[in-house]
């Protein structure tokens, strides 16, 4: 009988366990879905652009990624193959939300929906300012910055994930870098002109 070497990283733990899933291992789906939600989750926020549907996001992913999960063949990681049909779904929702407009019952939107979100939490104005930042972004840099930076993909799988060469997304990222942090300094600017007086 031979036993297989275990996983020497993260990433191989979870292809093994999305192979695992592949051949039917209930425990195994369960691991992976646990092991990349956290990712995915952060990934459809900021590609999106709605926290209100990241859920909604994360859960379409999941389904069509198992659904899908029989022509998973581990030639990439499984982490990899996750985050693109992500996308697709990010993707597919854009295009859904653009053809079919939703109507809401009031004039003020926007008011309505910054009233519905949880206010108090730990972290949470340091996240709105983050995902403010990362709005001002083009797409692109904004894409390349949240796989690298805050998903932790390496720059190689980041590359094969949006189709662009490993050398434009370290240029996207060397790019959203500097933006956010003029917008940062900017920022701070007329609070230490304040703090000065």
């Amino acid at each position: 009988m031979i036993i297989p070497a275990l996983p020497s990283s993260p990433d191989e733990s979870i292809t093994a366990w999305a192979l695992a899933a592949r051949a039917g291992d209930p425990e195994a789906v369960e691991h992976f879905v646990r092991a990349l939600h956290r990712d995915v989750r952060r990934y459809v926020t900021y590609l999106g652009g709605d926290p209100q549907a990241a859920d909604d996001l994360t859960q379409d992913t999941f389904l069509r990624a198992l659904g899908s999960l029989h022509r998973f063949e581990g030639r990439s990681s499984a982490r990899t193959w996750l985050l693109s049909i992500a996308r697709r779904a990010v993707i597919d929702s854009l295009r859904h939300a653009a053809a079919r407009p939703r109507l809401s019952d009031t004039d003020d939107w926007q008011s309505a929906a910054e009233r519905a979100q949880p206010r108090g939490l730990p972290g949470f104005d340091d996240g709105v300012v983050l995902a403010d930042l990362l709005a001002t972004l083009p797409e692109e840099r904004r894409e390349a910055f949240v796989l690298t930076q805050l998903l932790g993909l390496p720059y190689a799988e980041a590359a094969l994930l949006t189709g662009c060469p490993v050398g434009t997304v370290r240029s996207r990222v060397a790019r959203a870098r500097i933006a956010l942090m003029e917008r940062l300094r900017e920022a701070e600017r007329p609070a230490l002109a304040g703090a000065a007086a």
